[in-house]
């Protein structure tokens, strides 16, 4: 049953941006637009399928900017309304096609949403309908009289303070924002009021207070403020080597791409020793084994599988831990095919598979002069290298 992640970015942000800014959720955050962060948190977390954003009908250019080069589990924007609930509305709408069974709604403003609150929700979808991050609340709490005066305190026994993102089955949280809408139950700020009146059970899934949302100019620089002092960053590389020998047939698959060849390669999979030998220099960065590890050859599973999934196995195991894949560089040792005519296309899917642009994307290739296994046209090996970076822990 797929999960689709549903993020809200249709707002105008008009307390933290400047006057003639772009929108909040598209500032730059350490670099990166606050809502690229916040996608990132989501196509990064395994039990995430899809991740579709409500964007604003005018910012179809920010957003383009904004998710350049990030296109693995990403579906096409849905465009808005003129209020949040109107927003969320018409995004459920457009996940109407792919019919996913759960979604989780978020919002764009909460970029430093961590795996363990996303997964606390979709693990307590398994025991009701519906399930929002939330934190009890600790403060004592004043009711204001005329004057701000204090009239008195409010118990806070048993109240907490609701987050995103918040996760329903996908039927009944549409059918709930649908009802609403023809019966002009608007005005209700998130999607568990919406739950609420339409009668879903809604629980209780552990929040986290770094799960902040960005509102004001003030909180913005905290959050830059923060990253400097909290998130330091390390720099790793790994390498990965593969080799594959030649077998009877009339084509071979080299960085995703299907090439025309007098043989093909003998492999369990698809035999792709360009991916094979990336996807092992990307586990190399966060010393989680090697491809014959995760995907065994003695596993009937794998069986002719496309090694796409293996790296998009590896970027999703390098995002879980926070990191961050700056580049990747692959070498191609074969005296035929020529790999030139097709770097371009290779570039294309590795760029899908890892959200890189095809500056990031280095792909050569080299013969061996007519020396050993490789010049005598006995098989075709690879060696690659991949950059990234990670939080220091």
């Amino acid at each position: 049953m797929a999960t689709t992640a549903l993020i809200v970015a249709a707002g105008r942000g008009t307390r933290a941006a400047a006057a003639g800014a772009a929108p909040k959720q598209y500032a730059l955050l350490g670099g990166m637009s606050i809502l690229r962060r916040t996608v990132l948190a989501f196509a990064g977390h395994p039990g995430i399928d899809h991740v579709a954003v409500v964007i604003h009908r005018e910012d179809r250019s920010l957003y383009d900017e904004a998710m350049a080069g990030l296109t693995a589990k990403l579906l096409a924007p849905v465009t808005g309304g003129a209020t949040r609930q109107d927003s969320v509305r018409l995004g459920l709408e457009g996940l109407a096609a792919s019919n996913p069974g759960t979604v989780l709604i978020h919002d764009a403003a909460r970029p430093f949403v961590s795996h363990d609150v996303i997964s606390g929700v979709i693990e307590a979808l398994a025991r009701a309908p519906g399930a929002i991050a939330a934190l009890p609340v600790v403060d004592t709490l004043k009711q204001e009289a005329p004057g701000l005066l204090i009239a008195g305190n409010v118990s806070r026994d048993r109240l907490w303070r609701a987050q995103t993102p918040q996760g329903f089955k996908f039927s009944a949280i549409r059918d709930a924002h649908d009802r609403a809408h023809r019966d002009g139950a608007g005005g209700m700020t998130d999607d568990a009021s919406v739950a609420e009146w339409a009668g879903i059970a809604v629980a209780l899934a552990p929040g986290s207070e770094e799960n902040i949302k960005l509102t004001t100019a003030e909180d913005l620089a905290l959050a830059e403020r923060h990253l400097s002092a909290v998130a330091a960053l390390e720099t790793r590389t790994g390498t990965g080597f593969d080799v594959h020998r030649f077998t009877d047939g009339d084509h071979v698959w080299l960085g995703g791409v299907k090439i025309p060849h007098t043989q093909r390669l003998d492999g369990h999979s698809d035999a792709d020793v360009a991916l094979h030998a990336l996807t092992d220099a990307l586990l190399g960065t966060i010393g989680d084994g090697d491809i014959g590890q995760h995907f065994p050859p003695s596993d009937p599973k794998w069986k002719g599988a496309a090694s796409i999934l293996f790296l998009e196995d590896a970027a999703r195991r390098v995002t879980a831990r926070g990191g961050r894949i700056v580049n990747v560089d692959v070498t191609i040792l074969a005296e035929a095919p020529k790999v030139g005519p097709h770097r371009a296309a290779m570039q294309a899917v590795i760029g899908q598979a890892l959200g890189l642009t095809v500056d990031r994307i280095g792909i050569k290739a080299t013969t061996t002069e007519g020396l050993g296994f490789t010049g005598r046209r006995e098989g075709i090996a690879a060696m690659a290298s991949a950059t990234v970076t990670l939080p220091i822990a």
